[in-house]
């Protein structure tokens, strides 16, 4: 695997806030927003692509990734999405992978063609570069559906620096708690001058039957009885000024 390096932090970057996810907010953000690549025009977001494969980028290498979605958890017009370095959420084809960063939004990613259904098993490694002292979140979406419109609905699965993991359900404006932040040793955490620049976390989600199971680098972090949809658009959440590398994404069904 080729050897990933941070680029440069914009100025757009927030120092120290810890975000929707943190453990004292269970309160969901404003009315999101449904934003293309403002950034490269050229590129139109397709529909009808086939599922993204971390190792044939749909386009050239460095482009915003071809029918790839951002939605912000607050509209905001004036936001710049797209390859461009300074973008406020910045993301290019990076084989294998894609290398992500975002600066004031917190967001959602993802494809038209990345679903899942029945019995699954979606997996992600992800590399988590420096995040200072900011406990932002990130991770897996799944059971998505309506997710350009107020009914969005999915549920997710997401860690922080510290070795903490988090499980949350959204449906439109409103977020409930299905597992609150809880420490497990199985998530690297990220430690300067211990994860050499990233910390690298592997995640994964099987749905079986009625219950669904989270683990982290091949660990049961935790099992739930499925008692809301798991069926839909599969993807990636993160907090804002979080910059990461995913270098995988696998859907078995």
């Amino acid at each position: 695997m080729k050897r990933f390096y941070p680029l440069i932090l914009s100025s757009l970057l927030i120092v120290g806030c810890s975000g929707e996810d943190s453990a004292s907010d269970n309160a969901s953000a404003a009315e999101a927003s449904l934003s293309s690549p403002s950034a490269e025009p050229e590129t139109p977001l397709a529909t009808d692509l086939a599922r993204p494969d971390a190792n044939v980028p749909a386009n050239e290498e460095g482009a915003f990734p071809l029918g790839w979605q951002v939605r912000l958890d607050r509209p905001n017009a004036e936001a710049i999405i797209g390859a461009d370095s300074t973008a406020d959420v910045h993301m290019v084809n990076m084989v294998p992978g894609w290398h992500f960063r975002t600066g004031s939004p917190r967001v959602i990613l993802y494809h038209p063609a990345s679903t899942a259904t029945g019995s699954y098993t979606i997996s992600s490694k992800i590399h988590l570069f420096d995040p200072g002292q900011r406990t932002e979140a990130y991770g897996l979406i799944f059971g998505g559906s309506d997710l350009d419109n107020e009914n969005q609905t999915y549920l997710y699965f997401v860690i922080r620096r510290t070795g903490e993991f988090l499980v949350k359900h959204r449906v439109g404006d409103d977020t409930h708690v299905i597992k609150n932040w809880t420490a497990n040793d199985a998530i690297v955490p990220y430690e300067a001058g211990v994860t050499e620049g990233m910390a690298t976390n592997t995640l994964s989600v099987t749905v079986d039957g009625k219950n669904v199971a989270f683990f982290v680098n091949g660990e049961e972090v935790h099992t739930m009885t499925a008692n809301s949809p798991t069926d839909g658009l599969v993807g990636f959440r993160f907090n804002h000024s979080v910059e990461a590398h995913i270098e995988t994404l696998d859907v078995t069904m």
